[in-house]
């Protein structure tokens, strides 16, 4: 199992606009809440509990 860790988007500035436009005038506690919910949806999509261990530890790191 090999997770992608090498720049892997087409669009990196957009999809990092795209993250940053999401929080646009949410407070902290609200921006805090659509990090949460965007990484359970993300995981769910992911649906391999092996590679979400992996992704886990390196994001810990």
């Amino acid at each position: 199992m090999t997770l992608i860790t090498t720049p892997n988007l087409p669009d990196p500035d957009g999809a990092y606009a795209a993250l940053l436009a999401a929080h646009k005038g949410l407070t902290e506690p609200e921006s805090q809440a659509l990090n949460a919910r965007l990484v359970l949806i993300l995981m769910n999509h992911i649906g391999d509990q092996a590679f979400l261990a992996k992704a886990l530890e390196l994001a810990r790191r």
